[in-house]
């Protein structure tokens, strides 16, 4: 326009840099193109219009939580002639329609963290990656531990469910390994750990989870029930780690575990790997962390039990069998996560495998068969109809073996021959080699022979021959001092 104060159309155009049918185009209309854009009308009928306004919105006003393809199959039902392809048409409308008109949806406030000032717990489900150890499922979840500010990751393997066991374990775990403790510890509202549990547990385990807390000077938090993104900071992670989780899985190519300790050592393994990627921010929270205290504090739940007649205690719902010289002594058990210790006074006597009772309520039973092998000698026909039958045999050859006697042989003496069995497993110390040779007779279809299976892995402690040890007398001892050697007492030596 400057341009054209003194030149005509071609020749400002040609200084401008534009055309020349430009420059004659806004000549005649001086408005930018977008300017004269027309807003493009509808090209074929709204298949909605009969009944948006007067079925759908009332709907949506009734229930807001309706879902769009609940609405669009309800259409179709009342509108036969409703086509298929209407489906995204009625989704868009909902949706602009809600954006309009809808109620207000809440809001995520984002949180500036502060170093050392919070650290999250909480557990995840593992059981959709279909771990085994030594061939069986691993039913377990994760207990997860994270500094928010730094994002310090600890995953502590748990069997049972969520409790404040578990809870203790594995936050003083992370805190150990952290090397120190925020100010303030997050949690969810912990409703699994209290389900099931009376007024007064639930009390005692409120009171016990501040404690705890009180022990390494944290402010204990909980996030709303059912709000999960209160524990954001954990809850995303959750994911990521399971997915961490199941790519190493793959790329070891085998989902099975010799032991339990191999897969706590590779879950590990995975997550020093995760802190290892925020080493920098790590070291510099740690820094602002508070001090640990001097020890450790209970991390277990403990109670008194007697041994009854049936060699062992329930506890529970679970029966664990203990020797037989314990029946009718109290013992004090403390209960962790996957173990229990046994004390007799303050002596530990043993630590067993922690078993759980079925979700039925079912009870369950721990069982070893050298506690109650000696007894089972003396009466082999209580093997028969035993309770806890199939949780005594160490091995699944075994309880196979039995099966097999019982069908070839009278009840009285498939119990005799299977007691036998056991007991050479426990006498010779040969449980894994005697359940390979089962094993192999059972390949063959042959019954076990006891005789020779005796001879095999040793001898009879009867047939040992008798060593005579002939002791030195004292008195040749003293011809290595020499004869002049003589006593403090000036008595020759």
């Amino acid at each position: 326009m400057t341009f054209r104060q003194t030149d005509g159309p071609a020749v400002s155009a040609a200084k401008a840099s534009i055309s020349t049918a430009t420059a004659y185009r806004f000549e005649q209309d001086h408005r930018l193109p977008s300017a004269k854009a027309v807003a493009r009308g509808r090209r074929r009928p709204d298949p909605l219009v009969a009944f948006f306004d007067t079925e759908v919105v009332p709907m949506l006003i009734a229930a807001p939580e309706l879902r769009a393809v609940a609405i669009f199959e309800e259409m179709r039902r009342r509108h036969r002639d409703l086509p298929d392809g209407t489906r995204r048409t009625l989704e868009r409308r909902i949706r602009a329609w809600r954006a309009l008109h809808g109620a207000n949806q809440e809001v995520i406030f984002r949180q500036v963290h502060e170093p050392g000032r919070m650290g999250l717990s909480d557990f995840t489900d593992m059981a959709e990656l279909g771990v085994t150890v030594a061939g069986v499922q691993l039913e377990h979840r994760l207990y997860h531990f994270r500094l928010a500010y730094s994002g310090f990751a600890h995953a502590h393997v748990i069997l049972g469910g969520e409790s404040y066991v578990a809870l203790a374990e594995g936050l003083q775990n992370a805190l150990w390994a952290l090397g120190g403790a925020p100010y303030e510890h997050r949690s969810d509202s912990l409703s699994a750990a209290f389900r099931n549990l009376d007024q007064d547990a639930r009390a005692d385990l409120t009171q016990r989870y501040d404690a705890l807390c009180l022990h390494y000077r944290m402010q204990p938090t909980r996030n709303n029930r059912g709000v999960a993104h209160e524990n954001g900071s954990i809850e995303g992670p959750h994911g990521h780690l399971k997915k961490a989780v199941s790519d190493a899985l793959l790329m070891r190519g085998a989902r099975d575990f010799n032991d339990l300790a191999g897969y706590r050592l590779f879950i590990a393994e995975i997550v020093s790997r995760k802190n290892a990627h925020h080493a920098k921010r790590i070291a510099a929270e740690r820094v602002v962390l508070q001090d640990l205290p001097g020890q450790r504090t209970c991390d277990h739940e403990e109670t008194l039990v007697i041994v009854t007649s049936s060699g062992g205690f329930t506890l529970k719902k679970v029966f664990y069998t203990v020797p037989s010289r314990l029946i009718g002594h109290r013992l004090r058990v403390r209960l962790y996560d996957d173990r229990l210790e046994v004390f007799i006074g303050a002596t530990l006597l043993m630590t067993l495998p922690r078993g759980r009772a079925a979700a039925t309520g079912k009870r369950a039973h721990v069982v070893d068969y050298r506690h109650v092998i000696h007894a089972l000698r003396r009466k082999p026909m209580a093997l028969l109809n035993l309770v806890y039958r199939d949780q005594l045999f160490p091995r699944d050859a075994y309880r196979l073996t039995f099966d097999r006697l019982r069908e070839h042989l009278p009840d009285k003496s498939a119990c005799r021959l299977m007691v036998d069995l056991l007991a050479l497993a426990h006498d010779r110390g040969c449980e894994a080699d005697l359940a390979t040779l089962l094993t192999a007779d059972l390949a063959a279809a042959r019954l076990p022979d006891i005789t020779a299976l005796r001879t095999r892995f040793a001898p009879d402690p009867a047939s040992l021959p008798e060593v005579a040890v002939h002791l030195t007398p004292l008195i040749a001892y003293e011809a290595l001092l020499g004869t002049e050697a003589s006593s403090p007492w000036g008595e020759a030596a």
